[in-house]
């Protein structure tokens, strides 16, 4: 590889061997990026019909079934096949191994293989369209309903979700082994990079906790079609069972979805802020701690499911400490802006006022759902819907949206229109907020989620929350608009725009070559020292020693 590299000497290929056969993690990681924006719209799709329908008390938008359809298709889109492989597939695959100085991943063909799995698995889910049994069940798929559920469609969901989950455990064992083994000289766990730690930590809690859910799928087709009871209580089965295995996985994944989402933010947050990262090891090391305790809270979504009160104190404490790193993180990123020389460019915005603003409220209502006298009048209400998107659109939709706009000189060569981002991030706050905001006050009214009709005297809220959806699909248009334009049109970016200090700019070109690096890098610090002398030199704006 070195040796093609140095000399340049790359026959041009035809795109079946440059893109489908390729095994470049650059390529697999934009591929990964395509695919779940366009799953992304979909997703996004089945929201708006769910706005549409809830803009008033009685309409008929929506048929009784395809609402259901709606916000399952919905609810199972956004997560397995937008945010977790756009964070982990898209970010994870086209940064980690120029981030540590690698050629490549471990294993280039395995990292492939995971994304056509990717693939395959969201076209599987997509099947139940077109045989016309789209699940209905909600991403969650308890029983006993979800066992007695008719048709096809389940089938199609619970085949998806385990060939998502291989993909999942295969590139976790690659980023794992990779970050690892390939660290390029003087890349110690100490200098990598916040984004990689962010990687590394979310990597193994695949590893671990996927297994759990193929189980309580694999458990319930057993149930659906091959006469076991696992679920079925008339014969001594217990549907607490499914709850237990489904969310040991599924809360471990919010922070799946959240924790490469600070990655991001720890990255771009000390660029414009022209400091250091405040507390290098301690947002590291609370990514840890954040992973370990997310194993230790699982029970939290079942205390109206009957458990005894004692039974969900252990799971109340729990889920209360676990916002101890969590605020370490953050209150280390006010740290870093405090004092710092701010330039409010379209990513500084989506990290700043977008997602330290928007995930704290999310932060501070997850605390009060962990509290179980709170939690038992309040669950299954709009407050909960609202916690979960101020966490995962406030939280891990800005970093994705921030890090798009940060790492898109990079990986086309073009720089994006600097005014049109900023109009694209002000729409998506404002729309989140109106969208969002209101469902606290929705869900204290006593509104439950996943209903069809509701009560005459929500109109309002509801309404506010409908116009503030279209809100945030425009900016989504306008978001893609800018970057599709970009990359016809836009300026030709340099090596370093942003004056960032990770390999990938001070080290790769833009775009970066096809084996990252001309001459492989040593490294000497870590990578945010900004205003700090770096052998008996300051670093000027560009990120150069003067």
């Amino acid at each position: 590889m070195e040796t093609l590299a140095a000399t340049g000497d790359v026959k041009r290929k035809s795109f079946f061997r440059d893109w489908i056969l390729t095994v470049d993690h650059k390529k697999i990681g934009i591929m990964y990026a395509l695919t779940s924006i366009i799953f992304f719209f979909f997703g996004g799709l089945a929201a708006i019909l769910i706005r549409t329908q809830l803009a008033l008390p009685d309409t008929q938008v929506l048929e009784p079934q395809q609402f259901n359809q709606a916000f399952t298709v919905h609810g199972t889109i956004m997560i397995f096949l937008w945010i977790i492989p756009m964070l982990t597939g898209a970010f994870g695959n086209y940064l980690v191994p120029i981030m540590i100085g690698a050629h490549d991943m471990a294993f280039p063909r395995m990292n492939a293989l995971s994304f056509w799995l990717f693939l395959l698995g969201g076209l599987v889910l997509f099947v139940s369209f077109f045989v016309g049994a789209v699940p209905d069940v909600g991403w969650t798929a308890y029983p006993p309903y979800s066992i007695e559920s008719q048709g096809a469609g389940l089938d199609f969901w619970i085949t998806s979700v385990h060939i998502l989950g291989l993909s999942s455990i295969l590139a976790a064992i690659n980023f794992i082994v990779s970050t690892w083994n390939m660290r390029t000289e003087g890349m110690t766990f100490n200098r990598m990079p916040l984004f990689v730690w962010a990687n590394l930590v979310t990597s193994f809690i695949q590893l671990f906790g996927t297994p759990a859910l193929a189980g309580a799928v694999t458990t319930l087709l057993l149930d659906r079609h091959f006469g076991t009871v696992f679920y079925n209580v008339q014969a001594g089965g217990d549907p607490m069972l499914y709850q237990h295995l489904f969310w040991f996985y599924s809360h471990p994944a919010v922070y799946v979805m959240i924790i490469p989402a600070m990655g991001i933010v720890s990255e771009i947050l000390p660029v414009f802020a022209r400091k250091p990262i405040f507390g290098y090891k301690a947002i590291a090391y609370s990514s840890i701690m954040i992973g370990l305790l997310g194993f230790m809270v699982w029970a939290h979504h079942m205390f109206v499911a009957g458990m005894q009160m004692t039974e969900g104190i252990p799971f109340m404490i729990t889920s209360m400490i676990i916002a101890v790193p969590t605020s370490i993180k953050i209150f280390n990123w006010l740290a870093t802006l405090w004092g710092g020389q701010i330039k409010y460019t379209t990513p500084m915005l989506f990290v700043s006022l977008g997602f330290l603003g928007l995930f704290t409220i999310g932060g501070l209502s997850g605390i009060m759902l962990g509290a179980v006298p709170l939690d038992l009048h309040l669950h299954d209400t709009y407050f909960v819907v609202a916690h979960f998107h101020y966490v995962v659109f406030g939280g891990s939709m800005t970093a994705i949206m921030a890090g798009m706009f940060f790492w898109f000189p990079k990986v086309t060569g073009r720089m994006y229109h600097e005014k049109f981002g900023q109009v694209a991030f002000w729409m998506y706050f404002i729309g989140t907020n109106l969208t969002f905001f209101p469902m606290h006050f929705i869900g204290m009214a006593g509104m439950p989620r996943r209903v069809f009709f509701y009560q005459p005297e929500l109109t309002t809220l509801n309404q506010v929350a409908t116009i503030g959806s279209f809100v945030i699909g425009i900016a989504s248009l306008l978001l893609i608009a800018n970057l599709v334009h970009a990359i016809f049109k836009g300026q030709k970016a340099v090596q370093n725009p942003w004056g960032a200090q990770t390999l990938e700019w001070t080290n790769a070109s833009s775009p970066p070559t096809e084996f990252n690096f001309e001459e492989m890098p040593v490294v000497t610090s870590d990578p945010y020292q900004f205003g700090e002398k770096k052998d008996g030199k300051t670093l000027d704006d560009d990120g150069v020693t003067a």
